[in-house]
């Protein structure tokens, strides 16, 4: 399935999440941001175990926004639709009930980093490197990249590359907990197919919890996780089809008597 410039392929149980704009290094506009979420709403309607995310070429995982589609944008509608949409799509990402592997085949830098920082798990390509260049641009990062990025990496390595403009590569990355792993250019796919195939081997009722309750200890969706959990008990008691018996019979219901 192709929305805008980003692809979904799924079969064997994994997604395939493509970023296809090779030629501006992968950047998002507006339409790619938009179309994120609707991408993770069919990955979660499906049977899907395991999503693994990637751009197209080996030059840039992602160069994150595209100063040409929000340049112009007044700061109103910057921060009430730019700002706000990433975090949407961002969100919906970080937040698949299914673990997401980011492949970094290029360079990852600005959003591009607050994009696979919403990933369970990065694997870089030797080749690239990682960074926050926004401040130097006159912008802050704006998608998460102060926030679940600090999460995720630690404060100090956040301050390091957005206010001090420090760049990694990537075993400097993989030392400093930016990436868990490191491949040669051209193996991140395959390296990223091996541990799907690991994942796809365990409970996914047990792996799909477990990374609820991962995210929730993060604070990545406390109130979420605590509503689907009650959600999922209540559901399954005995007071559900009562109530819901009463409720078509036009009765008072009667729970917790025995009959």
């Amino acid at each position: 399935m192709t929305t805008g410039r980003i692809t979904l392929d799924i079969g064997g149980g994994i997604a395939r999440l493509t970023i296809r704009r090779a030629d501006k290094l992968n950047a998002l506009d507006a339409g790619m941001v938009d179309a994120i979420v609707g991408l993770c709403r069919q990955i979660e309607h499906s049977t899907v175990r395991v999503a693994i995310m990637t751009g197209e070429g080996d030059k840039s995982f992602s160069a994150g926004g595209d100063i040409s589609a929000w340049s112009g944008w007044s700061p109103e509608d910057f921060g009430r639709h730019w700002v706000r949409d990433g975090h949407a799509a961002f969100d919906a990402l970080a937040r698949l009930s299914v673990p997401l592997i980011a492949v970094l085949n290029g360079h990852c830098l600005g959003g591009g980093l607050e994009l696979a920082a919403c990933a369970d798990l990065r694997i870089a390509e030797a080749h690239v490197r990682i960074g926050q260049p926004e401040t130097a641009l006159g912008i802050i990062p704006g998608w998460s990249g102060t926030q679940r990025a600090v999460r995720r990496f630690g404060s100090q390595i956040v301050r390091r590359m957005a206010l001090f403009g420090e760049t990694f590569g990537a075993e400097d990355a993989a030392r400093l907990g930016l990436v868990d792993q490191v491949v040669a250019r051209g193996e991140g796919i395959a390296a990223a197919e091996t541990i799907a195939a690991r994942v796809l081997s365990r409970a996914p009722r047990a792996t799909e919890l477990t990374k609820m309750l991962v995210n929730a200890a993060e604070g990545e969706e406390t109130a979420r996780v605590l509503e689907s959990f009650a959600g999922t008990i209540a559901a399954a008691s005995p007071d559900l089809a009562e109530g819901l018996a009463a409720f078509r019979e036009k009765r008072q219901p009667c729970y917790g008597q025995e009959e």
